[in-house]
């Protein structure tokens, strides 16, 4: 009996390393951890930048994921990564346009709103994160410093970055 169950985790680990599948260019837990954090914020009542730091990184994700996982499925599209980013912002930002949360005259910094700001900045901060985690593999010769760092550079670099919009957008 022993020697069945043992030959039948053999078969199902030896399955796993057959169908895995190549690391996607951010990784799901990221993603995952964004989206928990979008979450988190908004519950707790967060002021809009801060949130769409947050919404930015993740709306990077879910772009990026994307075309990688459109690429592994050999569909090739001029510019494709410009129309799913286009697509996923515009699906993400034209609701919030259309019920007033995105405009709205009290949410502004410098004329700009504090959302769009957030998004922009979450946007651009997870990219340069990104790049520079590739840079650091390629000065280690395809390895990170330390276990799990593609995830835990961009969460920290989002930590560091929600807590210096949290002290700028504090009441005076």
């Amino acid at each position: 009996m022993f020697n069945r169950i043992a030959i039948f985790f053999l078969l199902i680990t030896s399955l796993c390393f057959v169908v895995a599948q190549p690391a996607l260019a951010i990784c799901p837990v990221c993603t995952v951890a964004v989206g928990a954090g979008v979450g988190l914020a908004q519950w707790l009542g967060v002021d809009d930048m801060i949130t769409g730091l947050w919404v930015g990184a993740l709306l990077l994700c879910l772009v990026l994921i994307t075309s990688t996982w459109l690429r592994n499925k050999n569909f090739r599209l001029k510019g494709l990564n410009v129309w799913i980013f286009l697509l996923y912002y515009l699906i993400t930002l034209y609701p919030l346009v259309a019920w007033n949360i995105l405009g709205h005259p009290l949410n502004k910094v410098f004329g700009v709103d504090k959302l769009l700001i957030g998004v922009f900045f979450g946007t651009v901060l997870l990219l340069l994160s990104n790049a520079w985690y590739k840079k650091i593999k390629i000065k280690n010769n395809g390895h990170p410093d330390f276990p799990f760092q593609k995830v835990i550079m961009p969460i920290s670099i989002l930590l560091i970055f929600s807590a210096l919009f949290y002290f700028l957008t504090l009441p005076r």
